[in-house]
């Protein structure tokens, strides 16, 4: 079996990729009957020269390879027929400005399988940047709330090397006695978790972080049913909460009210409550001077995400009475730091950890005829047909949804 490592093609540039030197040694290693060929790339973390040491050929070749890996979408011209590519294709949501890779996906006769369908037999993900997300985002957290008030101006994560790097200058800043939130508790809240104990910050429980002054920064992390609550005052617990979300209304004001900085971690589901609205953030008693969005649901959940930023641009202001764009430093603004591809500022340790998961729960499955399933629960075109896990794509393909 040949598989190839595809040159990441979309702009802006990605330099992510999903199997680094080391990872595809470990393939090679554990299955000997695998050839990885390497597409030559000028912008991947990982130089051309770096797999060729590791004795990887860097070579174009890919229109010999049966399986291509690639991290982002792939512009529809690169798209080499009748072959099995695995990509984040951002289409399982219906998103329209990918229609047209779906599209020529299936007039391809494609086989796509998307990374953020890769799960086990319980259908939970097995591989994601979602760490990473978690990571960067809260590190952009802190420099959005250094620059909104003129306290520090520290490097941007993408100028430094590893998730080390970024908490040491964390460590470095001197910050007031503010009260920062973090909602989520996955994968985007375990790594802004890791920035927030890399810091050495005092975590504090809801009661205390609700009730008590400090004379030092504090942090919390919420659960959910920390920030909803049923509209009917009982209490039924998180399973009643995902069977019934519409039961339930924000409770989260009674944070806002108290907090300085906030990280959105969380992980938003259709029909539940938003977190905060824009008629919430109008309030004179709305404290929350910088939200750190990692979710990034644009116009959701949290009301001052009105679209995303860039790595470039990576902070705007968000006019919570006008409710409009403003520059994030004037007076009244609410810094918003909404960048969609955190884990690209971060594309070594990113890669390296998407990569292992990848070759613990992925490349298995190429060699032991899919015993889990993997495959056939990630796969979304065929013989130039939606499968049926994804035929509710269809109206979408046809442009008619």
């Amino acid at each position: 079996m040949r598989i190839g490592i595809i040159r990441e093609r979309k702009n802006p540039p990605d330099r992510r990729v999903v199997l680094s030197p080391q990872a595809c040694q470990k393939v090679l290693k554990a299955y000997p009957e695998a050839e990885i060929i390497v597409e030559p790339s000028p912008i991947r973390v990982f130089t051309d020269e770096e797999y060729r040491i590791a004795g990887i050929p860097v070579e174009d070749r890919m229109e010999e390879c049966d399986i291509l890996l690639g991290v982002k979408e792939v512009p529809i011209p690169a798209l080499i027929p009748h072959k099995k590519y695995f990509f984040f294709s951002h289409t399982i949501k219906k998103q329209p400005y990918n229609r047209d890779l779906l599209q020529a996906i299936l007039n391809k006769d494609i086989e796509m399988y998307d990374h953020e369908v890769i799960t086990d037999e319980r259908n939970s993900r097995l591989v994601a940047f979602g760490r990473y997300a978690g990571i960067v985002g809260a590190y952009n957290g802190f420099r959005a709330f250094g620059l909104k008030h003129e306290l520090y101006d520290i490097p941007k994560a993408e100028a430094l090397k590893d998730q080390k790097a970024l908490i040491e200058v964390l460590r470095d800043i001197s910050l007031p006695n503010v009260k920062i939130l973090l909602t989520g508790k996955g994968r985007v809240g375990g790594g802004a978790m890791e920035m927030l104990t890399g810091m050495e910050l005092r975590q504090v429980n809801v009661e205390e972080y609700l009730n008590e002054t400090f004379d030092e920064p504090v942090f919390c992390q919420l659960e959910v049913l920390d920030y909803n609550k049923r509209k009917d005052g009982k209490h039924l617990g998180m399973s009643d909460f995902i069977d019934h979300p519409d039961e339930y209304e924000s409770d989260f004001m009674r944070f806002a009210r108290v907090s300085d900085l906030f990280i959105a971690g969380h992980f938003y589901a259709e029909e539940a409550p938003y977190l905060f609205t824009r008629t919430d953030a109008k309030r004179r008693d709305f404290r929350i001077s910088v939200v750190a969005d990692i979710s990034c649901d644009i116009d959701g959940p949290v009301a001052s995400t009105i679209r995303p930023s860039t790595i470039a641009e990576p902070i705007y202001g968000y006019d919570p009475k006008l409710e409009t764009e403003i520059d994030f430093r004037k007076p009244g603004a609410i810094a918003v730091m909404a960048v969609d591809n955190l884990p690209a500022e971060l594309p070594r340790d990113s890669s390296e950890g998407f990569g292992a998961a990848f070759v613990e729960h992925v490349i298995p499955s190429f060699f032991n005829d899919d015993a889990r399933g993997i495959l056939d629960r990630a796969l979304m075109t065929k013989d130039g047909q939606l499968t049926e896990r994804f035929a509710y794509l269809q109206g979408y393909v046809d442009g008619i949804e």
